[in-house]
């Protein structure tokens, strides 16, 4: 899971975008138009941010279609620890990099099996 956070957070222009969607669904499970509202964007937009998310078993959904809440998802919650390294290491919280030019694990971090 592990390099999938690097690469949702920290490698793609919606990085601070999912952690925003991250923090906000730690706060409480919300529907799409809520996490659009909260993040100042469109629905599509933020389906989009959700989507990718649910791809990497980061969000998982319940609920009918129409009002569906959004939910971290169990193996999220067992690697949060990496997703807190993350945004500590990086400033991915406001886009940018935190200064360095090497944004990702180093060469000496593996991924863990999780």
């Amino acid at each position: 899971m592990e390099k999938a956070l690097w690469y949702l957070l920290a490698g793609m222009r919606g990085g601070p975008n999912r952690v925003r969607i991250i923090r906000l669904l730690d706060d409480r499970p919300r529907n799409a138009n809520r996490l659009a509202d909260a993040l100042g964007v469109d629905y599509n937009t933020a389906r989009h941010h959700l989507d990718i998310l649910i791809q990497h078993d980061v969000v998982e959904a319940g609920g009918e279609d129409y009002g569906e809440l959004y939910f971290l998802t169990e193996r999220f919650e067992n690697n949060r620890d990496i997703f807190e390294r993350i945004t500590d290491q990086t400033d991915v919280e406001t886009g940018t990099d935190g200064g360095d030019s090497a944004v990702g694990p180093t060469d000496n971090e593996q991924e863990t099996s999780n």
